[in-house]
């Protein structure tokens, strides 16, 4: 099932990405700065490689294990209510998903709260552009230590391994349309962010204001900031004029690859 559950994310993964990429090329929202778009991407795709390398030498299909076992030993709340299983599985799925995103929104939170876990996640805000490949541009040890989190609340949940494929194949074509430099005309935009997150809605997130950053914390369900009062509906200046990324990070050296994966360990 390893084998399988890889390959369909990533040719999900692959499928939305060039769907993005093209449609950023065709109609981009927010003007890229040509000179230093070669070096970001270097740098965002750099970081995908070596953080799939760790993985895949470590904890590798360690949320897919964890659900399996979870599933033969009957553990975790959804074996526990009887919605493992044919007869609930359908149901016990969605509540897996549902319930993944949620801590998925919280592990995103913390990232921000304690500065140890601020430390890794800066290395994503730090990006002073805004585009499909921010979607990848995490430190390997926070996609490791992301990997062993999600891995607990599968067990927890008791998770079917095929609702954790269905939420992880979700979750990073979600972060592929969410990072995009692309618009969605305004009323289809209010419409969508009342149950998903956009890239209008997501945008703000990354805007250099630290207010503005501490909110709209979601990965697919928007629900989560409305309800734990994380929601900013829009930046103060327009999405055209407002800077991206983080102040103390705008130099070059910040910017390389080299820089990136050393920036945990730099003050600013």
């Amino acid at each position: 099932m390893d084998h399988q559950a890889g390959l369909l994310r990533l040719g999900i993964f692959a499928a939305i990405l060039a769907v993005m990429a093209l449609w950023e090329a065709i109609a981009p929202y927010r003007p890229a700065t040509a000179v230093r778009r070669p070096m970001r991407w270097l740098t965002n795709f750099g970081l995908l490689l070596l953080g799939a390398g760790l993985t895949r030498f470590t904890v590798g299909a360690a949320m897919i294990a964890s659900a399996v076992l979870a599933q033969q030993q009957g553990w975790g709340l959804i074996n526990l209510v009887g919605l493992s299983g044919w007869h609930g599985g359908f149901l016990g799925g969605l509540i897996a998903i549902v319930a993944l995103d949620c801590a998925i929104y919280w592990q995103h939170r913390l990232t921000h709260i304690v500065p140890l876990f601020w430390r890794f996640h800066r290395v994503h805000h730090c990006d002073t552009e805004f585009d499909v490949s921010t979607a990848i541009r995490f430190h390997p040890f926070e996609i490791l230590a992301s990997a062993l989190y999600k891995s607990f609340f599968v067990i927890a949940l008791g998770a079917d391994p095929w609702a954790v494929v269905i939420y992880e194949s979700m979750l990073s074509g979600f972060a592929l349309f969410n990072h995009g430099n692309v618009h969605l005309p305004r009323g289809f935009d209010r419409l969508l962010r009342r149950v998903i997150v956009t890239p209008d809605m997501h945008r703000v997130h990354h805007s250099i204001l630290m207010n503005e950053t501490n909110s709209n914390y979601g990965n697919i369900l928007s629900v989560w900031d409305r309800l734990f009062v994380s929601y900013v509906d829009h930046t103060k200046t327009n999405d055209h004029d407002m800077q991206i990324g983080l102040e103390e990070f705008r130099d070059k050296r910040s910017q390389s690859l080299w820089g990136v994966l050393w920036l945990p360990f730099r003050q600013p």
